[in-house]
């Protein structure tokens, strides 16, 4: 079959498709035939070791994903696709099935085939979206679905989304709003249509105004690109007010002194503790039209990197797409 791989840390310039044999399920696992898989920014940490977040978390990332090179050479870690076999000992999918999915550090999800077990974060397609819309929805909303969830949103609640338009923040806008909060979006001018059209209320360009110094506050600011701090949004929060970040290992340092004083919290970048139930949530939501997938760009997989070198840019409107089958 074939595959994109890398076979050691670097620039988009690493990815290569090559043809490497086609994995065989186990018992408990599903043989996927993908259609079409995302280009995300986990792909690109992974791909350069975190190399541009400094030595420490380049250090941290060779530990996580490989030392002396990467231990999975097949990139990717968001697809949708057909069932084309199940093992012996799976139950709830069979041949035929249409899914979609997240292998987060199993990689393996740019290529004609990939295994995934019964039990992972794996869940059938919403019939109303297409592959390419599939494949590019689910790592953006267990990540936001898992942030905001911590804040415990009420009707009514002001949440700020910072990188409104990127694939984290596209789900942020649209969950903040499904919850009945109001919503401040903050990306580019050029953005406003679209993040208007999922829910944002207000919007703010932030190459034209920081928001941390108009005076306004809000009980949530969640930062889906990980670019603020807590220090810098603190004084944008309402008392109990939550910073969510979704990036930045600093911030974890300041969680017990916030919960300890203060009446500010800051959240934890986390995921989904319930992956496939919230799959199976957003699946509902984008077949009942509430909830809408937002795709930049698709290339074929001969333009992969082309694609890595469009999602590094940070210039990515939602997500990037692979068409594989």
């Amino acid at each position: 079959m074939k595959a994109v791989v890398y076979d050691h840390y670097g620039p988009p310039e690493v990815l290569r498709p090559e043809d490497v044999p086609q994995p065989e399920p186990a018992s408990d696992e599903l043989l996927v035939k993908v259609h079409a898989a995302a280009v995300n920014r986990l792909d690109v940490h992974s791909r350069e070791a975190n190399a541009s977040n400094g030595p420490v978390i380049s250090l941290i990332s060779r530990l996580i994903f490989g030392v002396r090179g990467p231990r999975h050479r097949i990139v990717g870690s968001e697809y949708s696709g057909e069932v084309e076999r199940v093992g012996a000992a799976v139950r709830e999918f069979s041949p035929g099935d249409r899914v979609f999915g997240v292998t987060s550090l199993r990689f393996g999800a740019n290529a004609e085939y990939v295994t995934v077990r019964e039990r992972s974060r794996v869940g059938l397609k919403p019939v109303n979206a297409s592959f390419e819309e599939a494949a590019g929805i689910a790592d953006g909303f267990l990540n936001a679905i898992g942030c905001l969830r911590q804040a415990r949103l009420r009707p009514g609640s002001s949440v700020l989304v910072y990188g409104a338009s990127g694939s984290i923040g596209t789900a942020g806008v649209q969950l903040a709003r499904h919850g009945g909060a109001e919503v401040t979006a903050v990306c580019r001018a050029k953005d406003f249509d679209l993040v208007r059209s999922l829910g944002a209320s207000e919007l703010i360009d932030y190459t034209q105004e920081d928001f941390t110094e108009n005076g306004k506050k809000y009980d949530v600011v969640f930062d889906a690109v990980g670019k603020l701090s807590f220090t810098s949004c603190q004084r944008s929060l309402n008392p109990n007010g939550w910073y969510l970040p979704t990036d930045g290992a600093v911030n974890l340092l300041l969680i017990p002194v916030t919960r300890l004083s203060g009446d500010k919290r800051i959240g934890v970048a986390v995921g989904s503790r319930n992956p496939r139930e919230d799959l199976a949530f957003l699946r509902q939501l984008v077949e009942t039209g509430q909830y809408h997938p937002v795709i930049d760009r698709v290339y074929a997989m001969n333009e992969v990197v082309e694609a890595a070198r469009y999602v590094e840019s940070q210039q990515k409107v939602g997500n990037v797409v692979l068409r594989i089958a």
